[in-house]
């Protein structure tokens, strides 16, 4: 389950790291592959050994993971995207509340099945055409009884169609929450320390994942926040960051350069290099949003500000040029999967791609994006949660197809303390406060 605390699982998720860097790990392979999962002294010697390997060899990539190598690889901003201007306070507000309502809805809709070695497109697809409800334009519906061998995650009673009374509770929703919460207390000077106080004062450990709960961990041991991404953590270039970027993207309409960088003090905590990128190219995605015509021109306008040569920005450009190339969807799915499926189902890298996939095909229509996101597969919700707040944002919260966002009943679960059952509505307002003053950066 990947579980930092499970040396087995440790050992095994940080050799998958060394190979989608491009070490030679075939040999230490063999040896983990060998061992007894319970054989914890053998296994933490191997974790030492791949925590001392050589760089890989050089393939041509630029990867900084601090803030002055970050903003160094980053191109100047574009002519006149520095002067974009925000829409009127009305039409804002709508955006923004499209965004919170687009992020909410499109990862309930994926929640049901978020468990990429199950939920696989093929799988998804074979389910979805047996319920008639493919393509996917509105909540997974249950099938009764369930086929054999199709098993919907434990949330299903509260997360599928016909079922949804308020949106239920996930990380995908609480970093959104926690981050406007920051947001509103430090603004443009947020710092990771800042980041890690709020983490350890709001979020319980259990409902943190892969790189989150390293980082929470080494920051319960002393280790400073500075260091806390890189310690024992094989998931820190998962997408943990990049769910967590919207909210750096509400507060910064038109303005993708100052999302990005505001965005990189959180991202900062818990990962590296295309991790933290994954979290800027989402502020900045979403913040592009607000001014541009449609998603594709948005998804050109955030490449400029992550890191141009690395891995994630290689992957979106990839996608781009598929969009732009004629393939069809079903084309450019296959394409993803074969280029990018080696780097796990939560990786960051990978599920951009499909993130991309979902906006340019969806062409601008709310369930369309979100649908054709979250029948890609690999972290369903993740993808549909961002997805949704480009969309939404792009479409405003007045023209979000009802039968998504009805049955949200304006409310949201959260696991953090102090804001279960807060009110979307809500959520959105200070969002456009924050926005309309400034405070974004």
């Amino acid at each position: 389950m990947h579980d930092p605390l499970i040396p087995y699982d440790l050992v095994g998720d940080e050799l998958a790291q060394a190979r989608s860097t491009g070490h030679d790990v075939a040999a230490i392979s063999l040896r983990y592959e060998a061992l007894r999962p319970d054989d914890v002294r053998e296994l933490e010697a191997l974790y030492a050994e791949l925590t001392e390997l050589a760089p890989p060899v050089d393939q041509g990539y630029r990867e900084p993971s601090d803030l002055e190598g970050i903003l160094a690889t980053l191109p100047p901003e574009p002519d006149g995207e520095r002067t974009l201007l925000p829409r009127s306070p009305g039409e804002l507000h709508d955006r923004i509340l499209g965004g919170w309502l687009g992020r909410i809805a499109g990862c309930n809709l994926g929640k049901p099945v978020e468990w990429g070695p199950h939920w696989t497109s093929d799988h998804l697809r074979d389910y979805l055409e047996r319920a008639n409800a493919y393509p996917l334009r509105d909540y997974i519906p249950v099938l009764d009884p369930m086929p054999p061998g199709f098993d919907l995650r434990e949330n299903w009673p509260f997360t599928t169609r016909g079922n949804i009374h308020g949106s239920a509770r996930d990380d995908d929703i609480d970093y959104a929450i926690l981050g406007l919460h920051l947001i509103e207390r430090h603004g443009p000077s947020l710092r990771t320390e800042d980041v890690a106080a709020a983490w350890l004062t709001y979020l319980p450990y259990l409902q943190v994942y892969t790189a989150e709960r390293a980082a929470y961990r080494n920051l319960l041991q002393g280790i400073p926040p500075a260091q806390a991404a890189s310690v024992r953590n094989p998931y820190r270039e998962w997408i943990g960051a990049l769910i967590r970027g919207d909210i750096f993207g509400w507060v910064n309409p038109g303005k993708p350069r100052a999302a990005a960088v505001l965005s990189i003090p959180d991202a900062s905590l818990s990962h590296v290099a295309n991790g933290i990128y994954g979290e800027m190219w989402a502020a900045a995605l979403v913040a592009a949003a607000f001014v541009a015509p449609d998603a594709r021109t948005a998804v050109v306008t955030s490449m400029h500000h992550i890191p141009p040569r690395s891995r994630l920005a290689g992957s979106i450009r990839d996608v781009v040029e598929m969009h732009g190339a004629g393939l069809t969807w079903e084309d450019a799915l296959e394409e993803i999967e074969a280029r990018y499926g080696h780097y796990g189902w939560v990786h960051s890298i990978g599920n951009a791609c499909l993130i991309v996939a979902g906006l340019l095909w969806g062409s601008g229509d709310y369930a369309a994006t979100v649908g054709l996101t979250v029948q890609g597969g690999w972290d369903t919700d993740s993808n549909g949660a961002t997805a949704g707040s480009v969309a939404g944002v792009l479409a405003g919260a007045s023209a979000l197809p009802r039968h998504f966002v009805d049955p949200l009943e304006d409310r949201t679960r959260s696991a953090l303390f102090g804001f279960d059952g807060s009110r979307i509505s809500d959520l959105a307002a200070r969002t456009t406060r924050l926005a309309l003053d400034g405070m974004g950066g």
